[in-house]
């Protein structure tokens, strides 16, 4: 299957109507841009950012993106807030405090990836690259957690973790979790 031709994940789709329409999504890593056709035909106004030019010339079919090394240069997107932030198939832990900061209050973030276990069956194998237990809950603290999933899927078959939080509208607002069994 072709990269461009892949469909979004299931967890994206499925938390995307909580993201206002017309508003602005960050696909962090958008790679080709599938995401971006997604939430796109979804009525949001989408930002792509990935280091690769090929990729990023298919993405711009759905939105504008921006090109950008996120490990070796510097953050590009330093006082910009989106409604919702989409990150799939990618983990760099110095971003994290940068990644939250972009989430504009009431925003919705979307976040899939790799989980430690995953190393046990194919790539990502490195620790640099798979989350530990329970990483995204704690990441995620300052949030209010809507849904969050640590467990193993198949077809590809992988370990993952995936969280869904919102930022309150509020600094004092108390921070709820509930816990979903995976589909």
């Amino acid at each position: 299957m072709a990269h461009d031709t892949m469909a979004p994940s299931d967890w994206v789709r499925r938390w995307t109507p909580l993201i206002p329409r017309g508003s602005t999504v960050l696909d962090l890593a958008c790679g080709y841009g599938r995401h971006l056709r997604w939430l796109a035909s979804c009525g949001l106004s989408v930002l792509g950012v990935d280091r690769d030019a090929t990729s990023l010339a298919s993405a711009a079919a759905w939105g504008d993106t921006l090109q950008a090394d996120l490990e070796q240069g510097p953050w590009p997107l330093t006082g910009r807030t989106f409604a919702g932030v989409v990150v799939t198939h990618y983990l760099w832990r110095p971003t994290w405090p940068l990644l939250l900061d972009c989430l504009a209050p009431g925003g919705v973030m979307i976040y899939e990836t790799f989980s430690r276990q995953h190393a046990q069956i194919g790539k990502p194998s490195r620790d640099d690259f798979l989350l530990l237990p329970g990483e995204l809950l704690e990441r995620c603290s300052s949030l209010r957690v809507v849904a969050y999933e640590d467990g193993f899927l198949h077809d590809p078959d992988r370990f993952v973790q995936r969280i869904v939080a919102v930022r309150e509208n509020s600094p004092s607002a108390s921070t709820l979790r509930y816990p979903l069994s995976l589909e």
